[in-house]
């Protein structure tokens, strides 16, 4: 009995010191295969002294860790190279310890895809950050045809390790431009399918982006931006033209359908005071719109901001400036879209905002409403001091963070209206006037820099903005 606790506690130790191990490497490399292999390779060897083999001991495993590890790859600027590029390398071997093997394994170099099962490197290989994993499908005919199942890319599409990207809209006349990878800190040349101008109305959900012309506001396209699958969606009902709308889609992860809702609003002939606003919803299912319910509001109209969370439809209104003071310049409307029900009133479920704002910004974090927000000066709330981060609970606003000042600095000069999207736990916030790009973290309650876009300002009315979306490789429109 004594014996087996002091093998069970050195083999505990050695599992830390290998996780230390694999922490100390992973702070000096971060290329495309430390972070998705070495993360769990600890988890790889307990499962295989569950099964009481012996082909793969901590040894071999901190010796694993090290051979992956330096085994650079060539960078890239744009993964979708990692479609067609072969990765020109030898299987990576491990040279087995004489300590745990027979005498006649003692000079045996073992092969990677001698030692891990299917299920087992499937397992690994949805470690992988998205980008890598179209890499890891170039290495050989076994590994391309795991990668390309439907079980993998379910697994690996809801692999903890995934982080939702960014994408950066770098001219204002062409929609190309940069995909920000948070876990890889690297940024892609993109260029996002569907979208014709950088100034469409766009919303995504669970891997799915959804995109809407600002000009007519009826042309509407559903993609995936991973798998550059695409459809066209019919033209929704009701207004044609509108002088605002808002967008969203939510995506059901059971049955893979969605749903799209848009907010239209336009301004009564003849009433300044009075706007029209029409909420329209579509079904992936029965590919068919429905509006939901219309109203007039007096002294407040719609605008561009929505999101859908826990069933619920969100949107943003607008004083005119009729109705209300200086703190009473936005609120949030709701329509529960379970229901349906045309006889409900918009206004009467207004929620204020939680301070002066000179705009906000809606998401859905794991199903959890959360808005950003430009805070106004309490003289001139038009004029923004700073950035807040709210959380919706019970219809009350719950301050979750605000902006360290010197963040706010960094950007230099900050425009009342900003972008700012996030999904998952992070939160993303960009200047229109600068690539620059701050990541908040829902989690760690953590502010921080991304890495630099590896773009330049070239004229002082250049704009830049953009998008968060889920990188999924398990659905489609």
């Amino acid at each position: 009995m004594e014996k087996k606790m002091e093998e069970d506690e050195e083999k505990g130790q050695n599992e830390i010191q290998l996780r230390i191990n694999c922490h100390k490497l992973l702070e000096v490399k971060h290329d495309l295969v430390a972070i998705g292999w070495a993360g769990r390779l600890c988890f790889f060897s307990s499962i295989l002294r569950g099964k009481g083999s012996s082909l793969l001991g901590y040894h071999q495993a901190s010796y694993l860790v090290v051979e992956i590890l330096h085994c650079k790859m060539d960078g890239e600027t744009s993964w979708a190279s990692h479609y067609s590029d072969y990765i020109g390398r030898e299987i990576t071997r491990v040279e087995s310890n004489s300590e745990l093997n027979d005498d006649t394994y003692k000079d045996q170099l073992v092969s990677i895809d001698l030692i891990l099962p299917d299920d087992l490197l499937e397992r690994i290989l949805a470690c992988l950050p998205v980008a890598s994993i179209f890499r890891a499908g170039s290495v050989c005919k076994r590994w391309n045809e795991l990668v390309n199942a439907e079980k993998f890319l379910w697994n690996s599409s809801n692999d903890l390790s995934q982080k939702p990207w960014y994408f950066m809209f770098t001219n204002s006349d062409d929609p190309s431009g940069y995909a920000y990878d948070p876990v890889l800190r690297k940024w892609y040349g993109y260029e996002l399918p569907c979208i014709k101008e950088p100034n469409w109305i766009i919303a995504s959900s669970s891997g799915l982006v959804c995109f809407m012309d600002n000009s007519s506001r009826s042309q509407l396209f559903v993609s995936n931006p991973i798998t550059k699958k695409w459809k066209r969606v019919e033209d929704p009902s009701g207004l044609k033209f509108s002088d605002y709308s808002a967008l969203a889609i939510s995506v059901d992860q059971k049955s893979r359908g969605y749903t799209i809702a848009v907010a239209k609003s336009k301004q009564v002939p003849d009433d300044f005071l009075q706007w029209d606003l029409s909420i329209h919803i579509y079904d992936s299912e029965s590919k068919s719109w429905v509006t939901s319910v219309t109203e007039v509001l007096t002294g407040w109209r719609g605008g561009d901001e929505s999101i859908i969370c826990g069933g619920v439809f969100y949107c943003l209104i607008y004083s005119t400036g009729v109705v209300g003071g200086a703190d009473n310049r936005h609120g949030l409307i709701m329509y529960d879209l379970s229901t349906r029900s045309s006889r409900v009133s918009l206004m009467q479920s207004c929620i204020p905002v939680p301070c002066s704002l000179t705009c906000g910004r809606l998401m859905n974090l794991k199903d959890k409403l959360v808005m950003v927000g430009g805070i106004g000066k309490q003289d001139r709330p038009d004029i923004i001091k700073g950035i807040g981060v709210w959380m919706l609970e019970n219809k009350e606003w719950r301050e979750v963070s605000r902006m360290p000042h010197k963040c706010f600095q960094g950007f230099g000069e900050f425009d009342d209206v900003f972008a700012s999207s996030g999904t998952g736990d992070l939160i993303y916030i960009q200047s229109y006037g600068a690539p620059a790009l701050l990541v908040f973290d829902m989690n760690q309650r953590q502010w921080k820099w991304s890495q630099k876009c590896p773009v330049t300002k070239r004229f002082p009315l250049q704009l830049f903005t953009g998008f968060s979306f889920e990188p999924r490789l398990d659905v489609s429109p």
